[in-house]
């Protein structure tokens, strides 16, 4: 038996695609996120300057805002009070991005469209709406002072359910691992395809010696898994420790969903390979198909995407392998909701064992006439 796996360990190792797909494609795509927006928060903002012009009927509430709003973030904005005709000699030479007219009702003039006027509108549209916040508090608690409730924004900071800070972009990488786990399919299609005398000329071979059918299939089935678990492992310490991402969770409960998720995509493939006599790029076209479509529906080009499906069909989220992965993650790493991590474990966990049962079937059943 040990020496079956060995030596169906080795011939894996030496599959171009073997290696390939399920482990430097990942490992390059993750280094390509990375330097995409991998360190987006850490991003060096220029401050930008703004004007702010007086009326008669200088509306106090928000010249508090924006003082409020330079003191929590000086690298943000830089608010200079200017006479009208100063202003618009200013904002007309580029020295300034905006011009905050202050009267009963503030309002913004900018020169242009980019990310620093979007800013300047941004705070605008932030006053409105903290002003109505305030206001309704006010009216419950007279008591309560205005300039209070907006230095206390300093006291807050924005945390999951389960005490974590969050951080937007980690679902792509969440994404990517089950995208990885699901590309394990390509080790389970070669081992379905190397047991099968009418495709291969080495499965011809392998399937006239004495060894018992029951006991290639096992081996192969153990070698395919290990091989996917490893790749999937070198990418979650890559992504870790190389590229020094903070996924915070236990680093043993990442290693058990990684190994569901290795079974599921490897599973995958063993199943798709055991489609009769269907054409080998059919069957690598509908692996792809499948692992594309369930990692694109987890968030892996669009972040908001296992969002929208949870709106629109929940149901798809509670069987695509994809999201069951990234929900994992995202259950040790960011909500620390754990009924819904073992409930993630245990979808996968059937999955796997309705695929596997169902590919040795498949191959079990297939007898042929001469070899």
């Amino acid at each position: 038996m040990l020496h079956l796996l060995k030596y169906s360990f080795l011939s894996k190792v030496r599959n171009f695609n073997i290696i390939f797909w399920p482990l430097v494609f990942p490992l390059v795509l993750g280094t390509f996120f990375y330097f995409a927006f991998g360190n987006i928060n850490e991003a060096d903002f220029q401050t930008v300057p703004v004007a702010v012009v007086k009326k008669d009927t200088a509306d106090t509430f928000f010249l508090t805002y924006l003082d409020q709003v330079e003191k929590s973030s000086p690298d943000l904005l830089k608010a200079e009070e200017m006479p009208e005709k100063e202003a618009l000699e200013a904002l007309q030479d580029k020295k300034i991005k905006g011009i905050y007219y202050v009267g009963k009702d503030p309002s913004l003039t900018v020169a242009g469209t980019g990310m620093e006027e979007s800013i300047l509108q941004t705070v605008l549209d932030s006053c409105g709406n903290t002003r109505a916040t305030i206001t309704n508090i006010m009216k419950k608690n007279p008591q309560m002072d205005m300039k209070t409730m907006l230095s206390s924004q300093d006291l807050v900071k924005e945390v999951s359910l389960g005490g974590r800070t969050i951080d937007g972009n980690v679902q792509f990488f969440y994404a990517l691992i089950a995208m990885a786990c699901l590309y394990g399919c390509f080790i389970g299609f070669g081992s379905s395809i190397g047991i099968q005398a009418n495709i291969t000329p080495l499965a011809a071979r392998r399937c006239v010696t004495p060894t018992h059918k029951l006991k290639l299939i096992l081996t192969d089935q153990l070698a395919s898994f290990a091989l996917g678990y490893m790749d999937v492992i070198i990418l979650i310490l890559y992504l870790r420790y190389i590229l020094n991402l903070d996924f915070q969770g236990q680093m043993g409960k990442m290693l058990v969903v990684s190994f569901f998720g290795s079974l599921i995509g490897v599973s995958m493939g063993m199943f798709i390979g055991s489609f009769g006599k269907m054409q080998e790029g059919a069957k690598i076209g509908i692996m792809l198909g499948i692992s594309m479509v369930s990692s694109f529906l987890a968030g892996l080009m669009n972040g908001n995407m296992k969002d929208i499906v949870k709106k629109s069909a929940p149901f798809v989220n509670r069987i695509n392998p994809a999201s069951l992965i990234a929900d994992a993650f995202y259950c040790i790493n960011v909500y620390d909701d754990t009924a819904r991590y073992y409930r993630s474990l245990a979808t996968l966990a059937v999955m796997c064992v309705v695929l596997v049962m169902a590919s040795f079937f498949m191959v079990r059943r297939e007898r042929y006439d001469s070899i």
